[in-house]
């Protein structure tokens, strides 16, 4: 399946040139691909203007038209799409310049291929240009109330941490996903003004480390200071290392409690493969210099020690409940307590930080800096051959 993807990509990429009758094609080094849907093994499609479906590893046009309002299904041997079967592997949906398609509801710029994977389930990844997807991604990210200097650093963040995972994910089917584990995106039903303006007025800016786009990440609270990064991944730059900060003190998540159950906390475990009794106790064995928990030990009822790190444990209950590694921890009676602080992984620009500072009149420039120590700001065109 894999060789399959890589042969759809390569095929893709020559397709953007060749310009198809009715269905105005535009090459765009800036396209970012989008994963919208996975797992699914039907969606609906609404398409308002000219279109062309092709076979995904083909020039194979399959069908055409003005409109169409259908389901696409997955079969044993191909794509359903009303009543007609296709291409085994997927097809590619392209639209005229400027119209919205709807997948399941939700209005998306750009063209989409839709992916059968082996297992039977659907993948659909949406073609869209940078400025486009960007103006999907803030209004989840960010409230669109929020000062325009503090959105405007959302933006050029965002807009970096694209351009960095389009580079990593190059022989991948997507660059991004549209959830929290890339940066959230709900295609044009999530355009705002505020924020589109915020996208407009820093169209093409990005951060570069001597140079060069980096892994731009951002979390809603730090809750007093930014996590080093190589603490969370194989990452080791100076704009990352973790700076304090006080302008984030009147987020709704500096502080936060949370009771879970230790009947929860032991299902996760066994989830996970760790093998475990009746919780007794959880300790916190050690912090790092931004106050964030490094590893935990949980002990069984029998005396049986489990050593992890905060970081894997706040993933096996969930990110939601567990908002941070910053956290103190005591259980009581059949459930564990924790009163944290933050929320996210804490590393890169604290968005609630970004919004104190807005408010106090800082640019968003300045609030980059100094989040991100040591970067600059600089435009896309720079990066020719690099993205």
């Amino acid at each position: 399946m894999k060789k399959a993807l890589n042969f759809v990509l390569t095929v893709f990429l020559l397709f953007l040139s060749v310009p198809v009758s009715g269905v105005p094609v535009e090459k765009s080094s800036n396209l970012i691909r989008v994963c919208v849907i996975d797992g699914k093994d039907r969606i609906g499609l609404i398409l308002k203007s000219a279109y062309k479906v092709y076979e995904i590893n083909s020039d194979r046009a399959l069908m055409e038209g003005n409109r169409l309002h259908t389901d696409i299904a997955i079969t044993k041997s191909g794509l359903l799409i009303g009543k007609k079967e296709v291409s085994p592997y997927g097809v590619k949906v392209k639209t005229a310049k400027d119209s919205t398609t709807y997948i399941d509801g939700r209005r998306f710029r750009g063209d989409i291929d839709i992916i059968r994977k082996d297992d039977l389930k659907l993948t659909v990844v949406n073609n869209v240009d940078l400025e486009d997807y960007l103006y999907g991604v803030l209004y989840h990210e960010v409230s669109h109330r929020w000062p325009q200097e503090a959105l405007k650093a959302q933006a050029i963040a965002a807009r970096t941490f694209a351009l960095y995972q389009k580079r990593q994910n190059a022989l991948q089917p997507y660059d991004l996903r549209s959830d929290i584990y890339s940066q959230v995106y709900g295609g044009s039903t999530s355009e705002k003004w505020s924020t589109t303006r915020a996208v407009n007025l820093t169209k093409g800016k990005i951060l570069v480390y001597n140079g060069d786009i980096f892994p731009s990440y951002y979390h809603a609270t730090c809750a007093g200071h930014t996590e080093d990064a190589s603490n969370l991944w194989n990452i080791d730059l100076p704009p990352l290392k973790g700076v304090e900060c006080d302008s984030c003190k009147y987020s709704p998540h500096y502080k936060w409690v949370k009771g879970i159950p230790l009947w929860e906390i032991t299902n996760k475990l066994k989830e996970n493969g760790y093998k475990t009794g009746r919780i007794a106790s959880i300790i916190i064995l050690s912090k790092n210099s931004s106050g964030r928990i490094e590893k935990i030990e949980i002990k069984d009822e029998a005396g049986v020690s489990l050593i992890l790190t905060a970081k894997d444990f706040r993933q096996m209950i969930g990110p939601n409940a567990v908002r941070s590694t910053k956290f103190d921890i005591s259980i009581k009676g059949s459930q564990a307590y924790l009163q944290g602080y933050g929320w996210g992984h804490g590393a890169g620009m604290c968005q609630w930080g970004a919004f104190g500072m807005a408010r106090k009149g800082k640019k968003a420039e300045e609030i980059l800096k100094i989040y991100y120590p040591g970067a600059e700001i600089a435009t896309i065109d720079k990066l020719k051959g690099k993205t």
